[in-house]
C-alpha cells in the first residue's frame, strides 16, 4: 500500500494522482490523434469536455444504484461524496457525456475511433493507481501471485498473508496491449466507429474475464456486479461486431478479400462481360 506520494514537502493521494495522470495522458493522445485524422475542430473539444464531465459523474455515482434494494444503497448526495469510483460506471459516463454534448451542438460525425487510443492508455495509467491502493484480487497458487499489507482494506486474503493475483497488473497489460492493437488496426478499420467498437467489445470480455481473478463480491450465481452490469452490454457489443463482420467492415484488418461489386465484375482480367460478348 502506498496511499501517498510525496513531491518535496506536498503529499498527494496516490490514486488521485494517477487518476489526474491518466486524464493529461489520455487528453495528450487524443489531440494527437484527432490532428492526425484531420478532425482537431471545436466539435471534437465540445465531445472530450462531455466525456469528461460524464466520466465523472457516472463514476461518482456509481454505487448509488448497487444494491436491487433501493433502502441498501447510498443517497446520490453520499454516492457523489464516497462512492465507490467504479471504471465501468466512468466509461458509461463519458460515453453518455459525449452523445448528450454532440446532441446538443448537432454535432454528427463520429468520434469514437479518436477515443480509443486515449481511453486506451489512460486506462493503463490510472490502473497504476488502483494497484498500489487497493485490494489486490483473490487468492492463488500461481507463481506471479503477490501478498499485500493486512492493512489493505476490504482484504482477507491480506489478513491470511496468501498469495493473490495481481489483478490489476493483469488490467494494465491487457491495456497497453490494446493501445498498440488500436494504433496497428487503425489504418486497416476506415469506417467511423468502428475502432472504438472492436476496443469496447474487446475491453467487456476482458473485464467480465478477468473479474474471476478479482476481490469484488459476488452476488449472484458466482458472479460480481460488473459481470452482471456487463453480460446485456457484451450481448449488444456482440450484435453489433456480427453485423459489421457481415457487412465487411473489418476485411483489411481480417486479411479478407474484398468483394467484388456487379458494377466492375466484368472487367475484371479474363472475365468477358455480356456488353463485350
Amino acid at each position: 500500500m502506498i496511499p501517498e506520494l510525496r513531491f518535496g514537502g506536498l503529499a498527494v493521494p496516490t490514486h488521485d494522482f494517477f487518476v489526474g495522470l491518466a486524464v493529461v495522458v489520455a487528453a495528450v493522445v487524443f489531440v494527437l490523434e484527432a490532428r492526425r485524422r484531420g478532425a482537431f475542430r471545436e466539435e471534437s473539444l465540445v465531445a472530450v469536455a462531455g466525456a469528461l464531465v460524464g466520466g465523472a459523474i457516472g463514476m461518482r455515482l456509481s454505487g448509488w444504484a448497487e444494491h436491487l434494494d433501493f433502502s441498501l444503497n447510498p443517497s446520490l448526495l453520499e454516492a457523489w461524496m464516497f462512492g465507490s469510483r467504479s471504471i465501468l460506471g466512468g466509461l458509461t459516463g463519458a460515453y453518455a457525456g459525449v452523445l448528450i454534448a454532440k446532441r446538443l451542438i448537432g454535432y454528427r460525425e463520429r468520434t469514437g475511433d479518436l477515443f480509443a487510443p486515449a481511453v486506451a492508455i489512460g486506462m493503463a495509467v490510472g490502473r497504476v493507481g488502483c494497484f498500489l491502493t487497493e485490494a489486490p484480487g483473490r487468492p492463488t497458487s500461481l507463481p506471479w501471485g503477490i501478498h499485500a499489507s493486512a492493512t489493505v482494506p476490504e482484504c482477507p486474503g491480506c489478513l491470511a498473508g496468501q498469495a493473490m493475483h495481481p489483478s490489476f497488473l493483469y488490467e494494465i497489460a491487457f491495456q497497453l496491449a490494446a493501445f498498440a492493437a488500436v494504433l496497428w488496426a487503425r489504418s486497416r478499420v476506415s469506417r467511423p466507429g468502428e475502432l472504438f467498437t472492436l476496443y469496447v467489445g474487446a475491453y467487456a470480455v476482458f473485464r467480465f474475464l478477468v473479474e474471476f481473478t478479482r476481490a469484488n463480491e459476488t452476488v449472484w450465481l458466482d458472479l460480481t456486479r460488473p459481470q452482471w452490469f456487463l453480460i446485456p452490454g457484451l450481448l449488444l457489443v456482440a450484435l453489433r461486431l456480427r453485423k459489421g463482420y457481415r457487412n465487411g467492415y473489418y476485411d483489411r484488418l481480417l486479411g479478407r478479400p474484398a468483394p467484388v461489386s456487379v458494377a466492375t465484375r466484368g472487367y475484371l482480367p479474363g472475365h468477358i462481360s455480356e456488353e463485350t460478348a
